[in-house]
């Protein structure tokens, strides 16, 4: 086949898939028996079936970097959730106000923070759970809870690297030095204040009034193994204490681990033969997002090779900018394409085209940024983020309720808006 035929075939093949997984994604949001991994891994096949990517290929194209990240942290945090740490903290924490205004606001700052340290997907999935008790203690609407749940942990995942997917690809793949460090500097104040400002919004749009509570509970009653509970605290405290003396040694020139992914890896291996149950342990394991990972990675690659998107992203960032021409820049390109894409496999591209076009490991805002804003996108749409997907199938299939689309978006676009304007007031400082 001569280069010209050859390119047309890539160009029209990288259509057909991108297309299948746009289309995918959206029937999805109406049929959520269908699962988002199920849709990638088919956009996957297609991607190697029409040569996009080789089958020797495969195993080059796949970061085992992040895939044993994810394996990690999704052991240590389902261990902390059937052990009952996570309910425990829950209980323990409703426990300690006394105002329905006091602890939704403290509810924010709860998610927001476990989805930081915890991998935002891994708290979507026991969310509903905490969101559901606070909403019956506070006697608010479950839907108001379920919604800061989904805006806090989207929120809260923005300020560290290991808060979500997007943020692990942009930490290993971008080259930057210290982003532990990088990340908690520039992103933590605006964090904080938007996880205070998202349920002002909410409270404010839902008409919620203030009132005394007075939630009585045994928070000891929702711990189920005490041996487990300690060993997955303890494997989450070893992580974040690991990967934060890696960025310090990096920045100090000394020895220091380059793959970080296997840092939670490497802890949760030596944690499972401790545990009560091992094998439930494993099995406790979200494999769906991890093989929505390795698909993702061979599908977006296919899709980048096609050179289908560049034309479009050429035209918003059409060469590299600096200061906040850039950022901005950066910016609407996020909040776009992540609600075509997902944010996940809209920075798998967005990273490959972002070096292509000369950003490299020093230009350090415009990673963050990039991190930033894909992950706000998610609060703008249920189709912006996985955690979105995840918390409503959790709705959909234990507590028999949801949130639609539109509902979503309408409160989104607001919660959206008044995020990015104080994540841009921090990058312009």
């Amino acid at each position: 086949m001569d280069p010209a035929a050859l390119n047309s075939w890539r160009f029209w093949s990288g259509l057909i898939v991108l297309a299948f997984l746009v289309v995918g994604l959206v029937v999805r949001s109406k049929r959520p028996w269908i699962p988002v991994w199920c849709i990638m891994a088919f956009s996957s096949f297609m991607t190697v079936s029409f040569g996009l990517v080789s089958f020797d290929e495969v195993d080059k194209v796949v970061n085992m970097d992040v895939i044993l990240f994810l394996i990690g942290m999704f052991s240590l945090v389902g261990l902390a959730d059937s052990s009952g740490l996570l309910k425990l903290v829950s209980m323990r924490f409703v426990s300690l106000f006394k105002s329905k205004f006091a602890l939704i606001y403290a509810s924010s700052f709860l998610f927001g923070l476990l989805s930081a340290f915890a991998v935002n997907d891994t708290v979507a999935l026991v969310g509903p759970l905490i969101a559901y008790t606070i909403s019956k203690v506070a006697r608010v609407e479950a839907k108001f809870m379920f919604l800061l749940l989904a805006f806090s942990l989207t929120i809260g995942s923005v300020m560290t690297p290991i808060g979500n997917p997007q943020n692990i690809l942009i930490a290993v793949e971008s080259g930057m030095s210290a982003p532990f460090i990088s990340f908690v500097a520039k992103l933590a104040i605006p964090t904080f204040i938007n996880l205070a400002i998202t349920p002002y919004i909410l409270i404010k749009i839902f008409r919620v009034k203030n009132e005394t509570l007075n939630a009585s509970s045994n928070p000891k009653e929702a711990l189920n193994n005490g041996r487990d509970s300690i060993l997955a605290a303890l494997g989450i405290l070893m992580t974040i204490l690991a990967l934060l003396i890696n960025d310090l040694l990096q920045l100090s020139e000394g020895p220091h681990i380059t793959y970080r992914g296997v840092i939670p890896f490497v802890i949760a291996a030596g944690i499972f033969m401790m545990t009560s149950n091992p094998r439930k342990v494993l099995a406790n394991v979200d494999w769906g997002t991890i093989v929505f990972f390795i698909t993702m990675f061979i599908t977006m690659e296919g899709i980048w090779r096609s050179e289908v998107l560049q034309p479009i992203l050429s035209h918003i960032i059409p060469s590299k900018s600096d200061g906040m021409i850039g950022i901005l820049k950066i910016t609407i390109a996020s909040l776009l394409f992540s609600q075509l894409l997902s944010n996940v496999p809209f920075v798998k591209l967005f990273i490959n085209y972002m070096q292509n076009i000369g950003y490299s490991a020093n230009d350090v805002d415009a990673w963050l940024c990039l991190a930033m804003a894909s992950t706000i996108a998610g609060n703008l749409t249920l189709l912006g983020a996985a955690s979105n997907i995840i918390v409503l199938e959790t709705l959909e299939s234990r507590m028999k309720t949801t949130i639609t689309f539109v509902e979503f978006m309408k409160y989104g676009i607001v919660v959206t808006f008044f995020n990015c304007i104080v994540y841009l007031a921090f990058f312009m400082i």
